[in-house]
This record gives structure tokens, sequence and C-alpha cells, in this order.
């Protein structure tokens, strides 16, 4: 590359021939003098600094996945492939909820069969309560898939048997129902909320946003239902306001 040099300022500097006219306005009747510089080569490593490839490939997925070749290959038969970057805390954890799901599921059993009795004879409460068993055993089956898509192993935990009285003097039995899924609807909240922490703690974007995304916000729907329905059987009380709340639930 050819370059102007001011004689009188050396720190004038003109490329050439682009600048030659511009040198000659500010150097007028000074000497110029004329150097020649060779383009400096670029290395490799600095072409692929700015984004270019020697050979045209940045990318090169036979080099970078031999890792994962190897881990496939040696993997036994017991092992999961499809289980990758799911650690054992995120596993453990939708263990744990999918135990919770089927304990609430097992107490809205307890509550429909309750209902369904002869001497109770509630059938929308009882109606109402096999639906939810049934929403809760589905709930449950979401995560069962979650876990078998991640490469998981579902483990099953033991179920406490359910209390199957549920008349409240003071109360009545309808109200004192519904609180108490109303109490299990929020106490399946916070699990969530624990189940979201653990994956954000192991940084586990795809099972925080199936639990962000699908799970939470079903469960802030259901307990804004069941809420509405406490509200109005503390409005009707015990006697023939219930009988016409229960019809309303048969549908």
């Amino acid at each position: 590359m050819l370059v102007l040099r001011c004689a009188g300022n050396p720190s004038l500097v003109f490329s050439y021939p682009s600048n030659a006219r511009h040198a000659d306005k500010c150097c007028r009747g000074t000497p110029m003098q004329v150097q020649v510089f060779a383009k400096k080569q670029q290395s490799g490593a600095e072409l692929v600094q700015q984004g270019q490839s020697i050979n045209g490939v940045i990318f090169d997925p036979f080099s970078e996945v031999q890792s994962n070749i190897t881990h496939i290959s040696s993997a036994s038969h017991c092992d999961s492939l499809a289980r990758h970057y799911y650690s054992a805390p995120c596993e453990a954890a939708i263990n744990e909820m999918i135990n919770v799901e089927y304990n609430v599921s097992y107490v809205y059993r307890a509550l429909s069969a309750y209902f369904n009795r002869d001497n109770v004879a509630l059938l929308g409460l009882a109606k109402y309560f096999k639906e939810g068993n049934d929403k809760e055993k589905d709930d449950a089956q979401r995560l069962i898939d979650f876990q078998n898509i991640r490469g998981g192993r579902v483990k099953l935990q033991s179920i406490v048997a359910p209390e199957m009285e549920f008349g409240n003097s003071e109360k009545g039995d309808a109200l004192y129902a519904m609180e108490l899924a109303l109490s299990l609807q929020k106490l399946a909240y916070e699990k969530l909320l624990y189940l979201s922490k653990t994956a954000e703690h192991e940084r586990d974007p795809q099972m925080q946003d199936f639990v962000d995304g699908t799970l939470l916000p079903d469960q802030v729907n259901l307990i804004k239902k069941v809420a509405e329905y406490v509200s109005q059987l503390r409005r009707v009380g015990k006697g023939h306001g219930v009988y016409h709340f229960d019809l309303k639930l048969q549908g």
C-alpha cells in the first residue's frame, strides 16, 4: 500500500492515490515522502474472531458431538438415552409432586363417596369431587409423562388413607368439605412453587417453563373457583341454601 507522508509534519499521512489531492492542499510547498507498506496477513484466529472462517465452516458438528457419541455408545440398556441436562433433584421433585397429586385425588374420592351416601344425598357435590378426583389423577399423569420424556424414572410412593367422615356441626358438611378442598389446592400451589424453584436452581429452563407456563396457571384458576364456592356456601348457611347450591353443581 502506498502512502504520502508530509516531510514538514510527519504526523500527516495520506493514502495514495485516494487522498492525493487532500495531501497536496494540506502540504502545499512542502516535500512529500512516498512510503510503501505491506498489508498485514491476518491469522486464522483473527479471522475466526471477526466472524470469518478459513474453510467456510464455523460450526463443526462432527468434532463437537464426539463427547455425546462416547456417552451414548457407553450407555447400558438400563440407562435412558433421552436424558440430557436433567438433574437428580429435578427428578426427585417431580416424583414428589406426583405423590402430592395422587394424595389430593384420594381425598377427593373420599369426599365424593361421602356426599353420594343415601343419608347425605348431595349428588352435585358428589359429582364435583369425583370430577376433581379425575382432574388430580390427570395432573399426576401429566407429571408422569414429563418424567418419561426427560428420561427420569417414576417412583410412586405411599398414599395416606384419608378421613371418610366430613360432618361438621358448626359449618355443615358442604362448607367444611369445600374449605378442605381449598386448603388442599393452596398446598398443591405451594408444592408447584417449590418445583419451579428447583428447576430454576438446577438451571433447567424446559422444566421451569412446563411448571410456570402449564401447571401454575391451571392451579391459580382452580383456587379462584374453589374460593368462590366457599364464599357462596358461607352465604347460604347450612339449610335449604345448600340444597340449591348442590342442584347448581348437578348441572
